[in-house]
């Protein structure tokens, strides 16, 4: 093994050791200053405190390996826990430093399909979405026959998301897709920029750049199809993709045949951050969840503030988002947006949701849409952020275990989708 191999496997080690103590302040010395910012100690013990309490706590940390090729080093490190482990993935630069961080489920925890999913239904090819260096993959999950078959694209949520919105063992637009599918609607669901070319965002990069590009190749692929409908073309958007389908939507031509907003936000997202940065130190008190809370806030105010301009470092915002991405975010109101499309709308909430609420963004919805003909209002008492089954106070524990999209949730998409109105 040579000297440089060794050098990251110490650090890949004594990150490690860190993890294990949850000695989470040291661990973020370790992280590269754009991943420190994204990740700050409060955060990183979220994470890690969600990971290994849905498991059962930790009882052994295996040695890490790495990647014999690539700048950064790619390391993985396995964590043993009670009731199955997981993988914790990183890449350890030249400068000796972490480059990026995930934690991916073991091997044991993988996807299954639903029960209301049934392969033989249908097919999936891959697909291209425009073209250029930020053309992004994707998936069209087509009913088996001649159709022409009604339609979604698909619209994962805030966060350098793949087509699946893989979480930990979860993919719940997969999930949904394979449930459309069976039950004969078309589906294109494809990875975010952000998840596929993360280094090739300019500086300036907005959530009107991440989405409306894909999004609008994926709505002319559809139409173009002889198995589509492309008069029953629709945006089915989760969390912040359905705070910009009406945006998607006002800017698709021809129109779109409706919308589906499951967990879409009305609070503005920087408030909600602090909304949801308190309620999580509630569940998992200590001194650095209580600082990341203040810290988003005071990062919050910063983005409410006159004194966000271009140049406002994107240290100083929340989650490490430049000033242009939340500067576009101010910009936007996606209630007024939806309130000025002539469309029929679908809104699903979940009544466990802590991200997503019924009182701090249902709410919103429903005055700035008012009583319109064609908008319609769904609230699962039961489910989460993720359209998981559950009973009790929703925690981040549960997003580790694997769930799947509860049946009547995808009944409810499918036969609002397929009912032509």
């Amino acid at each position: 093994m040579g000297d440089d191999q060794e050098r990251v496997l110490e650090t890949a080690r004594a990150f490690a050791a860190l993890l294990r103590a949850e000695g989470f302040a040291g661990a973020v010395e370790l992280f590269a200053p754009p991943l420190r910012a994204a990740v700050p100690a409060g955060t990183l013990r979220l994470a890690w405190s969600t990971e290994v309490d849905g498991r059962g706590g930790v009882t052994a940390i295996g040695e890490p390996t790495a990647e014999p090729d690539g700048e950064p080093v790619r390391v993985r490190i396995p964590v043993g826990c009670a009731d199955g482990g997981f993988t914790v993935v990183t890449s350890v630069g030249a400068d000796g430093l972490l480059h990026g961080l995930r934690l991916d489920p073991g091997e044991d925890a993988g996807w299954h399909p639903p029960p209301y999913a049934d392969p033989a239904r249908f097919t999936e090819t891959e697909v291209l979405l425009g073209d250029g260096p930020l053309a992004v993959p994707g998936t069209l999950t087509l009913p088996v026959g001649p159709g022409p078959w009604p339609a979604v694209v698909l619209l994962s949520g805030g966060g350098a998301f793949d087509r699946d919105e893989s979480s930990g063992p979860n993919k719940p637009l997969k999930d949904l897709a394979w449930g459309l599918a069976t039950g004969r609607i078309a589906v294109l669901r494809f990875d975010k920029p952000t998840f596929v070319h993360p280094q090739r965002l300019p500086a300036d990069f907005t959530m009107a750049d991440e989405y409306l590009p894909p999004a609008l190749a994926a709505l002319a692929l559809l139409r173009a199809r002889p198995e589509i409908d492309p008069d029953r073309v629709h945006l089915v958007g989760h969390s912040m993709g359905g705070k910009v389908a009406p945006r998607i939507a006002a800017a698709a031509e021809p129109p779109v045949a409706g919308l589906v907003l499951l967990a879409a936000d009305a609070q503005p997202m920087h408030e909600a951050a602090v909304r949801v940065a308190r309620h999580l130190a509630e569940l998992v008190p200590g001194p650095q969840t209580e600082q990341l809370a203040e810290a988003l806030a005071g990062q919050a105010a910063t983005v409410a503030g006159p004194g966000l301009t271009p140049d406002t470092p994107a240290e100083a915002l929340p989650f490490g988002l430049s000033a242009a991405y939340w500067l576009d975010l101010r910009d936007y109101d996606q209630v007024a947006t939806a309130a000025g499309l002539a469309l029929p709308m679908l809104l699903l909430q979940g009544g466990r949701d802590y991200q997503v609420t019924v009182e701090d963004d249902l709410t919103r919805w429903q005055q700035g849409l008012g009583d319109r003909p064609g908008v319609t209002v769904r609230i699962h008492r039961e489910v989460n952020h993720l359209f998981f089954p559950g009973t009790g106070p929703a925690t981040p524990a549960e997003y580790a275990r694997p769930g799947h999209v509860a049946a009547e949730v995808v009944a409810d998409v499918a036969g609002w989708v397929g009912s032509g109105r």
